[in-house]
């Protein structure tokens, strides 16, 4: 049943996600993308994403396999995680300005990646920067100002 709800609650987010970027006005000049490229790219892989979880829901219901139940500890559990996740996420935006695009998403997903990916630290640590590091230099060679925050440049 939860999955059903996901899948239905990402197909509404993605149809509201495309309409407003028929909202966006369009430039005359010049990128011919304009600035809707990206938002539907990401509309598109919200779709993707529901159809991805439509095939595993289709799978496993021709198998037959029922998901297991799961005890009351472990969905309150769970519940934490989402909820320490969304806080964190909070936090991040509430910082993202002061510290920086590059400090600032590195800290956030290293948290993220001890949390969920424990005892890598060489591959979360390394994950972190690379992915905030070359993120930033994309940014900068699109001409995205970016918050640089705490760091000289």
């Amino acid at each position: 049943m939860t999955d059903r709800v996901i899948f239905f609650c990402t197909i509404i987010v993605a149809a509201v996600y495309f309409y407003a970027t028929t909202l966006i006005p369009s430039i005359e000049i010049g990128d011919p993308l304009g600035p809707k490229a990206f938002p539907r790219l990401l509309g598109a892989f919200l779709l993707v994403g529901a159809g991805l979880l439509y095939i595993e829901m289709w799978k496993a219901r021709a198998t037959g396999t029922a998901p297991s139940r799961r005890d009351e500890a472990a969905a309150w559990r769970e519940a934490g995680v989402i909820a320490g996740v969304a806080v964190w996420t909070a936090l991040y935006y509430a910082v993202f300005d002061r510290l920086g695009y590059v400090v600032a998403t590195a800290i956030y997903l290293l948290a993220l990646m001890a949390w969920f990916n424990r005892g890598k630290w060489v591959a979360n640590v390394l994950t972190a920067v690379l992915f905030s590091g070359l993120s930033c230099w994309m940014f900068v060679k699109l001409d995205v100002n970016l918050p640089m925050g705490v760091l000289p440049f």
